[in-house]
């Protein structure tokens, strides 16, 4: 893989990225936000991503994360943003507003990649799963280190109800829970959700993990171990980065976006690798 490359995510609050290197996941200039436009529409959206790459005089292929399902450069759901994603041919568009070859992939599987390669999930074989707690659920699976893409776990029904209305951190939020009302919701979901999958590790990851000692010890009835994210809420922009240099080594192939998709490049972003390197926020320099 090239040793630098930008990703960018796209969150419900905020759109944002950095050059990573990807040797150890650490930012190599400061990260850069801008918090995402309302409505949250594609082309809206795609202006704000050509904004952090100019940001970055970024002239290189692009890593974007997208909050829902992904499927061959085109995205296929909507749950928190403008359903005038749902069969948006994505990629493309942020191809087009930037003027650089994009990889587009799910936000939570992003960050899986990069926990599996870098952070918490790092060698860990079996059935291991990631949820990011935010605006809404994201999920993303890993059997035996392999990614199986766009499980979209945060929709899965609890007591009635889409499980991300009542278990995301801005659930949280909104209904004003405390940390311990709100650990009796996530027992619920992680325990439903082991019910289905049997992980042998639970990896949490979002802004909220910061806090994960003010949650995940009063989370209850779930087996698997429940470890915060290493790379704590940017995970996602590293596994953008990663994303996109697995498409450029396709792409130097010979083969199209797709066709790395499709043959799994992605799956060996998961290997072995030195330890993991945190990055801050926005106005937080780069890590030494």
């Amino acid at each position: 893989m090239s040793k630098e490359m930008l990703g960018i995510d796209f969150g419900g609050t905020g759109i944002k990225g950095a050059t990573v290197d990807l040797s150890d996941g650490t930012f190599t200039a400061d990260r850069f936000r801008i918090p995402t436009p309302r409505p949250a529409e594609p082309k809206a959206v795609a202006g704000v991503v050509g904004e952090i790459v100019e940001h970055f005089g970024w002239d290189g292929p692009v890593g974007v994360t997208y909050p829902g399902v992904v499927i061959d450069g085109v995205t296929m759901s909507a749950a928190n943003v403008s359903k005038k994603w749902i069969g948006y041919e994505a990629e493309r568009l942020f191809s087009e507003a930037t003027g650089r070859p994009v990889t587009l992939l799910n936000d939570a599987d992003a960050a899986g990649v990069a926990e599996m390669r870098l952070g918490a999930g790092k060698g860990r074989s079996g059935t291991v799963v990631l949820l990011t707690l935010g605006t809404g659920i994201g999920s993303a699976l890993f059997t035996d280190g392999v990614l199986v893409p766009n499980t979209e776990f945060g929709h899965l029904e609890l007591h009635g109800h889409d499980a991300e209305s009542r278990a995301s951190a801005k659930a949280r939020e909104d209904h004003d829970l405390s940390w311990e009302k709100w650990a009796k919701r996530l027992s619920d979901y992680m325990g439903h959700l082991e019910a289905l999958i049997s992980p042998s590790l639970i990896i949490v990851s979002g802004g909220v993990s910061k806090k994960s000692d003010h949650f995940i010890p009063l989370i209850k009835g779930v087996r698997a171990p429940i470890v915060p994210a290493t790379l704590v809420n940017n995970a996602g922009i590293v596994g953008a980065a990663m994303a996109a240099a697995a498409a450029e080594g396709g792409a130097a192939a010979g083969r199209s976006g797709q066709e790395v998709r499709k043959a799994g490049a992605f799956d060996g972003l998961t290997g072995a690798s030195d330890g993991p390197g945190l990055a801050g926020g926005r106005a937080d320099p780069a890590p030494a």
